[in-house]
């Protein structure tokens, strides 16, 4: 093809035809022009088509990864709950008589009460967008937005949730063992001790102190600001698989 235009142009000058060679130079750069246009609507269109089918990939890996985290946060709040239904019971325990306490297993209430549920998501994807910078693949500024408000409510439960587990080292678990039987309430978890303490301690005095009523006062309301993120992100998360549904 090349030779052939070169033949024309040879030629065009040969036969001393100037303006029919202008016009044919002209033409020829018409058509490589045009050429290179094509050719770059052609990437172009073919870059947007690869840009499409990692954006839909990406939407399809973040539904994936939130109806599991729809599925752990729902757990998350039901211990939540849990947890603070209990601990207002203890509170009830407040004051009152040993003969009214005993009635209930105080070993396993205070086990229970003191170990909120810490939520742990799946964040692959997000951390895998933001790290690569790969955000802007996403064409829903719905969904985009969607993303950032997770990431400043999550940033907001896991400094709430920080704080409530330094609550339990430094002010809970010191108190408890001092006042009470840490054995007993262990019996309940990991450690699963077939036998309670043979140790003699008045564990049930702690229901007398005002002490333990502002601890467990003060742990309420921490675990109650863990349950109001959770609450957040819940909605975010319907929210979020709303958008990505395909």
């Amino acid at each position: 093809m090349i030779k052939f235009f070169k033949n024309i142009r040879k030629t065009f000058l040969v036969e001393g035809k100037t303006t029919n060679y202008l016009k044919y130079a002209i033409g020829e750069i018409v058509l490589v022009v045009i050429g290179i246009l094509i050719a770059l609507q052609i990437n172009n269109w073919n870059e947007e088509r690869i840009l499409k089918i990692e954006e839909k990939s990406i939407v399809k890996n973040l539904h994936n990864e939130f109806l599991q985290n729809k599925k752990i946060i729902q757990k998350s709040i039901e211990d939540s709950d849990n947890c603070i239904h209990i601990l207002k019971s203890l509170m009830d325990f407040m004051g009152k008589d040993e003969e009214l306490i005993n009635k209930h297993n105080v070993d396993s209430l205070l086990f229970y009460a003191f170990d909120p549920p810490i939520f742990r998501p799946s964040e692959n994807t997000i951390s895998g967008l933001i790290q690569s910078g790969r955000l802007e693949l996403l064409q829903n500024p719905d969904l985009v937005d969607l993303i950032y408000e997770w990431g400043r409510t999550m940033k907001a439960l896991n400094d709430h949730s920080g704080r409530l587990l330094i609550n339990i080292d430094n002010v809970v678990q010191p108190y408890l063992s001092k006042h009470y039987s840490l054995k007993d309430i262990d019996v309940y978890g990991d450690l699963n001790w077939k036998n309670k303490t043979i140790l003699e301690i008045d564990k049930l005095k702690i229901f007398e102190a005002i002490e333990f009523e502002n601890i467990t006062d003060d742990f309420i309301y921490r675990v109650n600001e863990c349950n109001k993120r959770l609450m957040e992100l819940e909605t975010i998360i319907n929210k979020i698989l709303k958008e990505t549904e395909q």
